[in-house]
């Protein structure tokens, strides 16, 4: 899969940023925080936010770290120079705050070990003594990964992370028999037939209960024991389904399912998790689908389009065409959008900021949104007679 993220040969805290400027610097310094990665080997991949790097031999983390949300990377590299599969984790960084994280070489993984008390202090009172073996964060990519997360506020992050708090860009899958009960597998065993083959027989996997992300669910389009019409209704405008989504996850913040939407994003592009991009796609869809919605959330769909920009510019060329080309994904949900927006009792302000919208990806990409061919994405329609 594709990565955005820049990779540079990193061994020390030599590497100075040309973009920033001495008084930044400083004030990094005095209050940035710090991420110790301890006894990782030489030739490992490992990046935060929009970089990323392989490890020199002095290499003992990331200083001058701005507050905020960051998701930090790693991949280890075998003696053939084989890259193992990526994993991550998102982290809010505190003010002056130092987190530390040791390389377990067995696991080729983050071990669970946790400084104690008393290591944690003399950290903090080495920090001129660790600074030599610590790589400045790259500032000069600041605002760009601040544009794709600005929505991702820490209980937002802590409410999806998996519970064992990992991103891994492999699905981890365990068998019925790891996770169920014995009268649970007792059930299934009784259910197979007489004669079934052995492949019948092998048993079922699914993903680790603790390594799912905890995505929200895209709620039915239309309400239980709805008439054909009220279908055909609700199937036009996926208002309905945004509501119901907006009131169990987000009720108190109207943001924060474009949290989501740049947290699913962030997995993609940096994490390299596939369902994290059918995710995308799912919200994506919803938002663009809905009409009666534009009308009572118009900072929502203001920012939505802010989202958007930032978003489209950093895929990946690769995926790029797939979701342009496939069922025409991308061109169909914002020309429904567009025309959603048009319709709709939005004030004129974001009416305006629409159409300019529409324009400049029309320059910029060659769209034509007047002219699309609905595949899976339209809406259904469903016969009364």
């Amino acid at each position: 899969m594709a990565s955005s993220s820049k990779r540079s040969k990193s061994d020390s805290a030599d590497e100075s940023d040309p973009e920033m400027d001495p008084n930044t610097a400083r004030k990094l310094f005095q209050e940035g925080a710090i991420l110790l990665f301890l006894d990782v080997p030489e030739g490992t991949e490992f990046g935060i936010d929009y970089n990323s790097w392989t490890v020199g031999s002095k290499f003992k983390g990331v200083k001058m770290i701005p507050p905020g949300v960051h998701f930090i990377y790693y991949s280890a590299i075998s003696k053939t120079n084989e890259v193992a599969p990526r994993t991550g984790f998102f982290y809010h960084f505190k003010q002056r705050e130092i987190v530390v994280k040791k390389w377990n070489p067995q696991l080729e993984d983050i071990s669970d070990w946790k400084p104690t008390e008393d290591e944690m202090n003399r950290y903090d009172c080495n920090r001129e003594q660790m600074d030599p073996f610590l790589g400045p964060y790259p500032y000069a990519s600041l605002k760009q990964w601040v544009s794709l997360t600005n929505q991702i506020t820490e209980p937002l992050m802590n409410s999806l992370v998996p519970d064992n708090c990992k991103i891994s860009s492999v699905t981890e899958l365990i068998g019925d028999k790891e996770s169920r009960t014995t009268e649970q597998r007792a059930e299934i065993r009784a259910s197979i037939p007489e004669g079934a083959s052995m492949e019948e027989q092998m048993p079922q996997m699914h993903m680790k209960p603790e390594a799912i992300i905890h995505f929200s669910e895209i709620p039915p389009k239309y309400p239980p024991g709805s008439s054909a019409a009220d279908i055909t209704k609700y199937s036009m405008d996926s208002t309905y389904a945004l509501d119901t989504l907006m009131t169990l996850n987000y009720k108190d913040n109207d943001l924060g399912i474009l949290g989501e939407l740049q947290f699913a994003f962030v997995c993609f592009l940096l994490g390299q998790v596939y369902d994290s991009f059918e995710q995308w796609k799912k919200l994506f869809h919803l938002l663009c689908s809905c009409q009666a919605a534009i009308d009572k959330h118009d900072n929502l769909y203001n920012v939505f389009m802010t989202t958007i920009h930032f978003q489209l510019a950093e895929i990946p060329k690769d995926f790029f065409v797939d979701i342009v080309s496939r069922d025409n994904f991308l061109t169909t949900c914002l020309a429904d959008f567009f025309n959603n927006l048009a319709e709709s009792g939005a004030s004129s302000q974001l009416k305006g900021r629409g159409r300019k919208f529409k324009q400049s990806l029309t320059k910029k990409f060659k769209w034509n949104f007047d002219g699309y061919e609905e595949g899976e994405y339209a809406p259904t329609v469903v016969d009364l007679l």
